[in-house]
């Protein structure tokens, strides 16, 4: 069984690499294409406008690919702290509705009693009120 588990663990792992080193290959032949393109577009824009004319349109290409570079990081950001804040949601739902935790919680109340339970539900409820209040307020609206 141990062998087994050595052998999967290999193949996937020489599987992985291969795809690794695949990917990198594919990103330096991307990366020379727009390079040459890049190159291309100058040589013409230096030959019909002149140099000034070049070198500003290569600056913009440059600003226009920065700019969409930005967009889809925000937007990426923005979906993993809303899948974060969903995820983190449903896990105290699950937890809350777990039996065991029910059990373990009328446990607690039968073994510290009713009249002692109350002060330190409200302490616990007002420093949760606190927390919740904290970390609204810190969330940023877009970075």
């Amino acid at each position: 069984m141990p062998v087994r588990m050595i052998e999967e663990l290999r193949e996937t792992t020489g599987v992985a690499v291969r795809m690794t080193s695949l990917a990198a290959a594919v990103a330096l032949a991307v990366l020379i294409t727009i390079s040459f393109l890049c190159a291309a577009a100058f040589v013409y824009v230096l030959q019909t406008y002149g140099l000034i004319e070049a070198c500003l349109t290569g600056a913009a290409i440059f600003f226009v690919l920065a700019v969409i570079g930005v967009v889809v990081y925000a937007v990426r950001k923005s979906q993993l702290r809303r899948a974060a804040r969903e995820n983190a949601k449903s896990t105290l739902q699950t937890a809350l509705a777990d039996p065991m935790v029910v059990a373990a919680g009328l446990q607690a109340v039968r073994a510290i009693g009713v009249k002692r339970l109350v002060p330190l539900l409200a302490v616990g409820g007002l420093a949760l009120g606190l927390l919740a209040s904290r970390s609204s307020s810190h969330e940023a609206p877009a970075e």
